[in-house]
């Protein structure tokens, strides 16, 4: 298995592809009520493109229509991504706990990197991806640019020929 991480950019992206293609299931560790949150807009973005996304989060009973779970433990059906949006110190024992529920790929967010549970997780098996956001990579790779309102048809640096009044 392979980590990704943001730097440097020689990343594999058909991997990355493939985890984002394939997934189905996302638990978000640290996902946060508040609609300004990075956490609540990248999950929003998720569920909206057609991810079931599953609340992990004590503070909470529901986010974004789904019921919220204390652990990834106490969630009842297979995760394929565990994304963390918590602080790398604290993603140790959520590695034990993806590695523990059988999730496939261990996604930390951006500004989020904790090598020692990436390797820890690569040796169970699963797939890690650091310093990136589902989102971003989501939109970069797969086209999904147009939802944060950036027209995707037409990129030019050139000046238009007929510039309205």
């Amino acid at each position: 298995m392979r980590v990704f991480a943001a730097t440097p950019m020689a990343d594999d992206i058909a991997s990355l592809r493939r985890i984002l293609a394939t997934s189905k299931t996302i638990a978000v560790v640290g996902l946060s009520a508040d609609w300004f949150r990075p956490s609540y807009f990248a999950a929003k973005y998720l569920q909206e493109h057609g991810y079931r996304i599953i609340p992990v989060n004590p503070r909470y009973d529901a986010i974004l229509g789904e019921r919220c779970y204390k652990s990834l433990r106490d969630i009842p059906e297979p995760v394929d991504v565990v994304d963390v949006f918590r602080r790398a110190e604290d993603v140790g024992p959520i590695a034990d706990e993806a590695i523990a529920i059988g999730a496939k790929v261990l996604w930390q967010q951006l500004g989020v990197k904790n090598e020692a549970a990436a390797r820890k997780a690569e040796t169970a098996g699963l797939e890690s991806v650091m310093d990136r956001c589902m989102k971003i990579e989501h939109a970069r790779i797969l086209g999904g640019l147009g939802w944060a309102g950036v027209n995707t048809r037409v990129i030019s640096a050139k000046r238009p020929k007929f510039i309205a009044n």
